[in-house]
């Protein structure tokens, strides 16, 4: 079977969040399950620079205006195809934000564009490779479904992932003349999304089934205070959405092999963590006196409860924890946190920015995860964090109520406990689970135990893959 997955940003090649562990990660599970997935992607200067010219294999000479060819290129055992349109990618900046952080203004543009080579390719566009199924991911590639189904892939079906509903690309309705598509897509049962046009919309509308990352999050979007101004849609199409969760690489996330960490170690070797630790309290500056080390890797926004954690950073301290926190984000959550750590010298450490294999150290070093975001679809820190002896405690939401067994009493005395939940989503709720955290702690046989139990957990994309290609399947048979 020969699917095409669109996505805005793919690992190792360029990377803003989650998204692009996905979309790097889903691909190379497919393989085993008779599926040849390739990966439609736009290119940003990091990709060219990595792919270096690739094989021109289709030509758009007029794609919104502008000229663009579709290259074709592999890396690191990724099959990709690249929309190489100068015009619309090559930029200083983000994938989507300029030098400043301020939106591309024709963002609309760009990832329609994006979408609408995706379902050109879906209708044959380029010579011996015809997908049998597409699968879009998020709002920049939500309108591949919508330009497949007035007329350029009728008959092609699709699959909607929604990583994260918040983010629905809405934008004004003077862009409607200009994306090519007939008058009758502009309504209710197309694009037309309260007055506006909605990217997201339109793909959960017109794609042949829908999917989360997660069968909590999937439950969670019928309400409305999760599905943001969508769960109608969501409940009308019920039967088409399918919550599954996501893996991650795991051999790129294995601490038995990372050349990124201090040094290597085994769920037999636990022990072997603390020349992680010792590296993580040099780079933080803490004065490390036994206590256990949380970490916090994240996007510091206040979906992620980073205002939560800036409020009981000194409880967290006098509970004699210490804090180490790498991200990037609102301004005044940074400086939030960074008052935290000058208060707290040598008991809280705060790196602002993105750094790839820092992740990998704390993740290593760390004692537990800090996840208290008031909603996840997933999470994937907390996948990394299980997968290191790095204990994940996490808000009962989305993909964490899914992925974490808390250690509640008797999954305690059953020894099956691999993290804490709370479902109190506030700083009290924070306060609390953190106390039962520090309790928890100085029984250190049932802290290693739950560090093995995390380590031995199952979260490879083996069992999610498997469900990926059952519906490809279900959706190809049935045309």
């Amino acid at each position: 079977m020969k699917v095409l997955s669109v996505s805005s940003e793919i690992f190792p090649l360029v990377k803003t969040g989650g998204l692009a562990d996905v979309a790097g990660a889903l691909p190379l599970a497919m393989g085993s399950h008779g599926v040849e997935m390739r990966s439609l992607i736009p290119g940003y200067p990091a990709v060219m620079h990595k792919i270096g010219k690739g094989k021109k294999v289709a030509s758009l000479p007029s794609l919104f205006g502008v000229k663009a060819n579709i290259l074709f290129a592999t890396h690191e055992g990724l099959e990709l195809y690249i929309l190489d349109a100068p015009d619309f990618f090559r930029r200083d900046g983000g994938p989507y934000t300029d030098t400043v952080g301020r939106d591309h203004a024709d963002n609309w543009r760009r990832f329609a564009a994006l979408s609408l080579a995706a379902a050109d390719i879906a209708g044959g566009l380029i010579p011996n490779w015809k997908p049998d199924l597409v699968h879009a991911h998020d709002w920049q590639a939500a309108m591949t479904p919508v330009y497949m189904r007035f007329g350029r892939a009728p008959g092609i079906p699709s699959v909607m992932t929604v990583h994260n509903i918040a983010f629905q690309g809405q934008f004004a309705s003077s862009i409607f003349a200009e994306l090519g598509l007939p008058p009758e897509a502009y309504s209710m049962d197309g694009i037309e999304y309260y007055g506006d046009v909605g990217y997201l919309k339109g793909g959960l509308q017109m794609a042949s089934a829908i999917t989360t990352v997660s069968p909590t999050y999937a439950r969670e979007i019928l309400q409305p205070e999760f599905g943001m101004g969508l769960e109608g849609l969501i409940r009308a199409r019920a039967s088409h959405v399918h919550g599954i969760v996501n893996g991650i690489d795991v051999d790129v996330w294995n601490p038995q092999t990372d050349p990124l960490i201090a040094a290597p170690f085994t769920p037999k070797q636990v022990s072997k963590r603390n020349a992680s630790r010792a590296a993580l309290v040099r780079h933080f500056g803490l004065d490390d006196d036994g206590g256990p080390i949380y970490c916090v890797i994240s996007r510091l926004t206040w979906q992620k409860g980073m205002d939560l954690l800036a409020e009981t950073a000194d409880d967290l301290v006098q509970t004699g924890g210490m804090l180490a926190i790498l991200g990037s984000g609102d301004r005044a959550l940074e400086g939030g946190l960074a008052n935290a750590a000058a208060r707290h010298k040598g008991r809280i450490g705060v790196h602002i920015g993105y750094d790839e294999p820092l992740s990998h150290l704390m993740q290593a070093g760390a004692d537990a995860i800090l996840i208290p975001s008031r909603f996840e679809p997933c999470g994937l820190t907390q996948l990394y964090a299980l997968r290191y002896g790095c204990i994940p405690v996490v808000a009962r939401t989305g993909g964490l109520a899914d992925t974490v067994i808390d250690a509640n009493e008797a999954a305690l005395s059953s020894g099956v406990a691999t993290g804490f939940q709370f479902s109190n989503i506030t700083a009290d709720g924070l306060r609390q689970v953190l106390t039962r955290v520090a309790d928890a702690w100085r029984d250190k046989a049932a802290w290693a135990q739950m560090q093995k139990n995390g380590m031995k957990s199952d979260v490879s994309w083996e069992k999610s893959a498997a469900s990926y290609a059952a519906l490809y399947s279900r959706l190809v048979s049935r045309g």
